[in-house]
């Protein structure tokens, strides 16, 4: 059963689907999990996908479009804002223990991409969450700028400022495509077989990002804290192919027990958004891990 709600996250109202087990007993309480999609990522995409998935093993299931995306509120749009993501994912606790439904006791969030390094980062602040599993974690969001950049990244740090300042002045903001165009990394190029083409769910997904989110990716790596996350119960899956398998193991080398990394054979990082054959076994393997630590 899904349900549409709304909750509200520093003065904007998020939209989100609850998603409830359709045979539970009236005074059962159930373990509850927060899914935390991928940067720029809707809640009708992967998310979902994780979703249905747990709730059709007993848990209830949170997935909501973050400040500036989808159907939630907040301008300027596609704002790739880790910190102020962080405060969403607090406020969908919150929202959870106030549902007779839920055990408070009893919540996890689940991160994907992107999300495999809100997630735990909010963790580390937010007790009320205990355990986090991370499915093609990216938690070095700085890494991938500083990095992965194709040049210079001061430069794309000079772009952010001049357009920040331009819109402060009364200009429209600026964007640039999430999935960029011409050849790419390998990454790049399997992101697109995922946005582009009819594997992504939600028709009015924009492939955009707003221009001064850089600076703020810049300024984050939940690496920076997971070390802090402990005692709360990290897992950290991935593929064996995944372009970014190197992040899990560096999270998983910097956090301290109790951690698992659990490696599935053959995946790719974006295998985990949709394909059976990986999603399947992942969410196995989170029902194992959860089960063992709600």
């Amino acid at each position: 059963m899904r349900e549409d709600v709304t909750f509200s996250s520093d003065g904007r109202k998020l939209a989100g689907h609850l998603y409830l087990p359709g045979d539970r007993t009236s005074a059962e309480k159930l373990p509850a999990v927060v899914v935390v999609g991928a940067s720029s990522g809707t809640k009708e995409q992967t998310p979902a996908v994780y979703s249905q998935r747990l709730v059709a093993r007993g848990y209830a299931a949170l997935a909501f479009d973050h400040s500036t995306y989808g159907e939630s509120e907040g301008a300027p749009r596609s704002d790739e804002n880790p910190f102020a993501k962080s405060e969403d994912i607090k406020n969908a606790v919150t929202y959870l223990t106030g549902r007779d439904e839920i055990d408070a006791d009893r919540i996890a969030a689940v991160g994907v991409c992107g999300g495999g390094g809100f997630a735990p980062y909010t963790a580390v602040a937010d007790r009320r969450i205990k355990a986090v599993a991370t499915v093609s974690g990216l938690p070095d969001l700085r890494s991938t700028l500083t990095d992965g950049f194709a040049g210079d990244w001061r430069d794309l740090m000079r772009f952010a400022q001049s357009a920040r300042e331009a819109y402060a002045q009364g200009g429209e903001p600026q964007y640039v495509p999430f999935m960029p165009p011409g050849e790419q990394s390998d990454w790049v190029e399997n992101g697109k077989q995922y946005y582009l083409t009819d594997r992504n769910p939600d028709p009015d997904w924009k492939n955009q990002t707003l221009v001064w989110s850089f600076d703020k990716m810049l300024q984050y790596s939940a690496l920076d804290v997971i070390h802090l996350l402990s005692p709360t119960p990290l897992l950290l899956i991935a593929g064996s192919r995944a372009e970014t398998l190197q992040q899990s193991q560096a999270a998983h080398e910097m956090a301290n027990e109790p951690k698992e990394l659990f490696l599935i054979e053959g995946g790719t990082h974006f295998d985990f958004y949709d394909r059976p054959d990986y999603v399947e076994p992942a969410v196995a393997k989170i029902d194992s891990f959860l089960t063992t630590h709600l």
